[in-house]
């Protein structure tokens, strides 16, 4: 039976779980996941975990957050003028969308002080240990699905490109 190697495309599905059982994601009711093993769009211990299993293969891993999001980082959390929201308001814990030269970032807001708001920029994973369970549908050589973007997990199983 052929095994997940560098350069394949795998189909799967995921469970991912924080360590007291929260689900933060999953692919359940949607499109499996696909992403090309080696290809730098998902967190390394993701990818890592899918290589050697084979089609059908279920296994669960535990990654911990240097390899899966890293750690927190405090110059990832910056203070904005209160001016720049230009009358609109925001909460704690509220994400707001950035423009950045690489791109838009997403930020989730910590404090808000009439003349300024911190942001925390760092992913909302960052420092978490996180739990997957995960099954191979497909392996193949090339995209069975539309590429483009981030993928159907919207970041949580580990795409690289968003903020």
């Amino acid at each position: 039976m052929s095994k997940v190697k560098n350069g394949d495309f795998v189909q799967l599905h995921y469970i991912g779980t924080l360590p007291d059982g929260t689900v933060f994601d999953t692919s359940e009711g949607r499109n499996p996941l696909e992403f090309q093993v080696g290809g730098g769009g998902i967190i390394p211990g993701f990818n890592d975990a899918v290589l050697d299993m084979t089609l059908h293969e279920e296994k669960k891993v535990v990654l911990d957050p240097d390899q899966a999001y890293g750690h927190p980082q405090e110059d990832l959390k910056r203070e904005f003028p209160a001016s720049m929201l230009e009358g609109h308001q925001i909460e704690v814990g509220q994400q707001l969308r950035f423009s950045s030269p690489q791109g838009p970032v997403s930020g989730t807001v910590l404090a808000i002080d009439p003349d300024k708001f911190v942001v925390d920029f760092n992913h909302p994973l960052a420092g978490q240990t996180l739990e997957f369970a995960i099954k191979i549908v497909g392996i193949s050589d090339t995209p069975t699905q539309p590429q483009g973007g981030c993928s159907p997990s919207s970041c949580s199983a580990g795409c690289d490109s968003c903020g």
